[in-house]
């Protein structure tokens, strides 16, 4: 994948340009990713072995994001929901984000990759209690 100085991906057609910035990106995969069943949020990464859950708010900084000039790569950093199959809820994101990448900025998405920073304990409405070993 072709990596590029600036933060946006530009597009040249007879009537100007189209700027996708890369946060951009990194919202539409946070938001993909969070809406699969199993994954209680997004992680900012682990401090003292606890794993910080984002709010909506920050879903981009869960996700980091390369742009090139057609293709993008995607790391996710999640924490899933306890009792669920890991590998399964991993495959589910990894296809909802491209999907939802490729659709609606016409990147190629080449890579998904998912990093489980942890698990999530509790029902919804409870506040959850995230542990990293």
């Amino acid at each position: 994948m072709e990596k590029r100085d600036r933060v946006e991906r530009t597009e040249h057609n007879d009537v100007g340009s189209i700027r996708i910035a890369d946060e951009v990106v990194g919202i539409v995969a946070g938001l993909a990713a969070t809406e699969v069943t199993g994954v209680a949020g997004m992680s900012a990464g682990l401090v003292g072995g606890i794993a910080e859950m984002l709010g909506k708010k920050n879903l981009s900084k869960g996700v980091k994001v390369e742009v090139g000039e057609r293709e993008a790569a995607v790391d996710l950093y999640i924490i899933v929901e306890y009792g669920v199959r890991i590998p399964d809820v991993a495959l589910r994101v990894q296809e909802n984000v491209k999907r939802a990448i490729e659709s609606m900025t016409g990147l190629d998405v080449v890579e998904v990759n998912i990093h489980i920073q942890g698990v999530g304990f509790g029902q919804d409405g409870e506040e959850k209690d995230i542990r990293v070993r």
